[in-house]
Order: C-alpha cells, then structure tokens, then sequence
C-alpha cells in the first residue's frame, strides 16, 4: 500500500538540495561559528551568507535577522522582549492564533500582562478596525499571523501595519504558513518584527528566524554567550542555518509556480469532493479564492446528526495510507475542538469532525484521486457503522 502525504502544513520533507548543502557542515567545515580558528571561520562565514540570503528575500538588513530553534521560540522571543522593554500591560492578539502565540500571551498574565482578543470575521480574518479600536495607550504589540495554519485564511497584514503605525504600536506577525506562498516583504508589509520556520519550507527542523526592526523597543529573551550579537545566547545551529537559507532560496523561486500548482490541485480536489459527497461535506474558513490555496479544512455530517468523528476519520485514513490532520500538529491528539474553527462561530460536534488537507509541491492530480476515493471508502464506512 502506497502512502500519500496531505500534512505540509504540519511540516515538509526535507529537499533534496537542501541536505546537499547542509552536509558539509556536519563533516568537514564542524567548527563552532563562534570560535576564532580556522574551522569556527568557515562556519561563521556560512552563517553570514545565509543571513544575507534571508535578509535579501524578506527585504530587511542582515543585522535584523536573529536565527532561532523555530517559529515557536521566534514567537516568544518576539512577543515577551517587547513587553519587557516596553513597560506596557496589553498585548492584542486574536483567538485564531498558533499556540506558540496564544499560550505565551497566557503565561505573561502571571507578570500582569492583559491579553487583548480581536474577535475575528467569520471567514477567519482580523478586521483592522476591530484592531484600531482595540489599541489603548498600554498597548506593547499587536501579534496577528498572516497565514492560518488550519484554515488558511489571510489576513490584511499592510492594513493592520497602517493602523500599528497610526498608533505608534510595535506590530509582528507570524508567517510560517505565508514563507513561499505569498510574497513577504517586511517593508512592504510594515512590520516590525517576523517568525518564520525552516521545516515548512521544506528545510530542517529546529531552526528559524525572528525579524526585528532596527530601533524597535525589545530586550533579548534568551541569554547566554554572545552569539547573535547578544541578543540570542546558544551555539548556533550552522547546518540548519545553511539548510533554511538555501530552503527560503529555492521556494522563492518557485513560489508562483507552485502557487498556480495548488491552485489546480484544489480545485480537482473540490471538484471531486462535491461530487462524490454533495451538501454532506463542508469546507470551513474562508471563502473560495480568498485564502491560500494549498490547505482546505474539511467536516463531514454524519447521518444520525451532527458531524462524523475527526480523529476516526484521520485514523481511518491513515490506515488507508493517506496522512492528513485535524488542525495544528502541536495539538492533535488533544481530543478537543478546533480553537480555530471554534473561534470563526463553529458549533463544537462539527468542529470535532474537521480534518485539514494540506498540499505540497510535490503532490499530484493523481493523489488527489486516490485521496478522494479513500475518503469516500472511509466515510462511507463510517456513516454505516454509526447509522
């Protein structure tokens, strides 16, 4: 039985290019970047060049790219130095955030920080009105992603930048999901600071970037050595460094094409869906055309009522060989609803039954068959026994 993979939104293999560049500094150039001799040089030099590569393609200077673990510690970075160097007691955000948001705005309630919830449009985008409207004068940040990991709706990032600098309000975004799918560019987008993540780009795991600004009010959370100019201690990770560099490189290049490859790739996959289930299948989040086109988020009803159990139907598919998810990677297996598509209005049984497809550039028109026939073999099985 073949194994078909629907999960990128969770994390990408690795391109084959990009563990060709990174070898040579698991071998032969090892050297801690931060030592002086010969080998630390030749890391150190590596290193350099991949910040220039990040920096060029995002539109920032090299000096305001700081290289973390991931998306995750960027996240945290981001959000707990501007409060701490602020002073200031708010922090908007939305309900529909990743975790890595949400919960570090939770834990800074323990230091009297107020987190601040933009309830969001029911297509799973954060008004910049609602945004203006939330801002006080104790405002520290607003931290709104631009991309949904599970439901792929897309927020208007420049308008909300237009309303943080209206406000004299710091403004970072989490772009995991948007790094080679749409164009970011941290001017033309007017943030201040930036997450991004090298495993969803088809890079390695336990490396990314957090962007900030020169002269953004932000006191390093990590401490440690001098690495990264004193704002993040750690011996840096050179071969993940130079596998995310050469990573955000190659999808740059091919991000319009890939784009267009989605595109088709789910309209044969709405096509197929429609017709092999009708009005018993629902796509959740934005409307057609108006999110990124790779993930699409799916419930099915179920006969007796309500929707069909989400973690069966994965489980079920997974024994079918086809990986998909129930929403992020960092919570399934939770057994609970959906915070995202709870956030958008959803009652909870039909956000219990949701699973997210998530495509990538290698997947095809052929898959996409194969997913629709185990689907429908699944939920027809499914609906029979709960019948």
């Amino acid at each position: 039985m073949k194994t078909v993979y629907f999960d990128h939104a969770a994390t990408t293999p690795v391109d084959e290019r990009v563990v060709e560049a990174m070898i040579p500094y698991f071998t032969e150039h090892y050297g801690n970047a931060n030592s002086t001799h010969e080998l630390g040089s030749s890391a150190k030099v590596a290193v350099e060049e991949a910040r220039e590569t990040v920096a060029e393609i995002i539109g920032a200077e090299p000096a305001e790219i700081i290289f973390t673990s991931g998306g995750t510690e960027s996240d945290n970075t981001a959000i707990k130095g501007v409060v701490e160097a602020t002073g200031k007691k708010e922090v908007i955000t939305s309900p529909l955030e990743h975790h890595a948001v949400l919960h570090t705005v939770e834990a800074l309630k323990r230091h009297g920080i107020k987190p601040v919830y933009v309830e969001p449009e029911a297509g799973g985008t954060v008004s910049p009105d609602k945004v203006a409207n939330a801002i006080t004068d104790e405002t520290a940040l607003v931290s709104l992603m631009h991309v949904n990991n599970e439901i792929g709706s897309i927020n208007p990032i420049c308008e909300i930048a237009e309303v943080c600098d209206e406000h004299d309000v710091l403004f970072h975004s989490d772009t995991v999901q948007s790094i080679g799918k749409l164009p970011v560019d941290v001017d033309e987008l007017g943030l201040d600071f930036l997450s991004m993540s090298g495993h969803k780009i088809y890079g390695p795991k336990g490396i990314g970037v957090m962007y900030m600004r020169h002269g953004s009010a932000w006191i390093p959370w990590m401490h440690g050595g001098s690495q990264e100019r004193r704002r993040r201690g750690g011996t840096l990770n050179v071969p993940g460094i130079v596998g995310l560099a050469e990573a955000l490189e190659l999808i740059t290049k091919k991000r319009e094409e890939h784009w267009e490859h989605f595109k088709k790739l789910r309209s044969k996959l709405a096509k197929g869906l429609y017709e092999t289930f009708g009005d018993t299948v629902q796509v959740n989040g934005p409307a057609e055309g108006q999110g990124v086109p790779h993930i699409m988020n799916l419930s099915f009803t179920n006969p007796s009522g309500g929707g069909l159990d989400g973690e069966m139907l994965l489980l079920n598919l997974d024994v079918e060989g086809i990986c998909v998810s129930n929403g992020s990677a960092c919570t399934s297996g939770a057994l609970e609803p959906s915070h995202v598509l709870e956030g958008i209005g959803m009652k909870e049984d039909v956000a219990n039954s949701s699973i997210r497809i998530s495509m990538g550039k290698d997947n095809t028109e052929e898959e996409i068959d194969y997913l629709i026939e185990k689907l429908k073999l699944v939920v027809d099985r499914m609906k029979t026994v709960t019948a």
